[in-house]
């Protein structure tokens, strides 16, 4: 099969013809038909992850394909079967899978990360039976690449971990893939959502995805003060989509009292230990929470939104590529450009 390799980390990045995967006694191989290209895929590429990482390395995590084979144990999955499935795969054994909490399994395994990923012809999953999402007729490959990462993190992100309720107000710092996804599921739950970032044409986008108000980063003094006037007060809720240790402080400092903040931006280096403002945590009550996926479980209340229209992912689809360009737009996802998901959803 095709499939884009790298051999070292930060190094050339090359579409080879490779082995086709087989599948373990309980997984599934998946004929990819769609894979989005997420910012994730860059930090594992640059060595970020690089404990969990084997070299040589097929990257990828965002794809929905279907069934093209099946291990020995498998029940649920069936050769032809349409499906899609978490970022985060579960074990379905550990303490956190048996409290339903499959986003942070134990021992989970990542596409892309701990093993072989989707910027290839076919992908290789464990544990089938528990992480293979069925995916409705309805939603097209190309939209159902989009809900493996980012989509469902902010899903989670929203509904779960933030609790988002109809009025209130929701701040977004950062209109990439996982910031736009945020902003069209608070707007869809009847949230009012602030926009920040600081390239005009992405907040321009995000106002065609449910932003209500909109601030230019580079253009304020103070976006925690702006963010605040806007709200009259301050966020109800409030995300660092981004990740990186101005937009997270910006974040919990634009908080009204008992405010949430969200971080699902990834920190990494450096970034990764950030100084907050913790007086304002303690004196205003606020929450500092996580956010990383989304179970499989979950899966069916996201997919009835998509499928009442209440949410369109496929809107947040900037444009599809061919395989033998990803590794170009890979290599350029320091640089923020453009507006939208890029989706690989050609591979021969």
């Amino acid at each position: 099969m095709r499939a884009a390799l790298y051999r070292t980390f930060g190094g050339p990045i090359n579409i080879e013809e490779v082995p086709d995967p087989t599948p373990a006694a309980n997984g599934a191989v998946i004929e990819v038909k769609a894979s989005g290209l997420c910012r994730s895929d860059w930090h594992g590429w640059k060595g970020h992850d690089a404990d969990i990482t084997t070299l040589p390395h097929v990257p990828g995590h965002e794809f929905a394909g279907v069934v093209a084979e099946v291990g020995r144990e498998v029940r649920s999955a069936r050769v032809g079967d349409r499906v899609t499935l978490p970022f985060v795969c579960a074990c379905g054994r550990c303490p956190q899978c048996i409290s339903g909490n499959q986003q942070i399994c134990d021992r989970q395994f990542q596409p892309g990360f701990t093993h072989w990923g989707s910027f290839a012809q076919r992908v290789a999953v464990g544990r089938a039976d528990i992480n293979l999402v069925a995916l409705p007729v309805e939603i097209d490959f190309v939209a159902a690449a989009n809900l493996g990462c980012r989509f469902t993190t902010s899903f989670r992100a929203m509904v779960d971990q933030a609790e988002v309720s109809p009025g209130q107000w929701v701040a977004v710092h950062g209109c990439g893939g996982v910031g736009l996804s945020a902003i069209m599921i608070a707007s869809a739950l009847g949230a009012r959502v602030i926009a920040i970032d600081i390239a005009t044409e992405k907040l321009d986008f995000a106002r065609t995805v449910g932003a209500h108000r909109t601030i230019h980063g580079d253009r304020e003094n103070d976006i925690a003060e702006r963010v605040r006037e806007i709200s009259g007060g301050g966020a109800h809720v409030s995300v660092d989509a981004l990740g990186n240790s101005v937009t997270c402080r910006n974040s919990i400092s634009g908080l009204r009292k008992h405010g949430k903040h969200i971080q699902v931006g990834l920190l990494s280096g450096a970034e990764s230990m950030p100084a907050i403002p913790m007086d304002s945590v303690i004196s205003n009550e606020l929450e500092i929470l996580g956010s990383h996926g989304m179970q499989a479980h979950r899966y069916p209340a996201m997919l009835d939104m998509i499928l009442a229209r209440k949410l369109q992912p496929a809107k947040l689809v900037g444009k599809t590529i061919h395989l033998d360009e990803l590794p170009t737009h890979l290599a350029k996802m320091d640089g923020f450009n453009g507006t939208g998901v890029t989706v690989v959803d050609r591979f021969r």
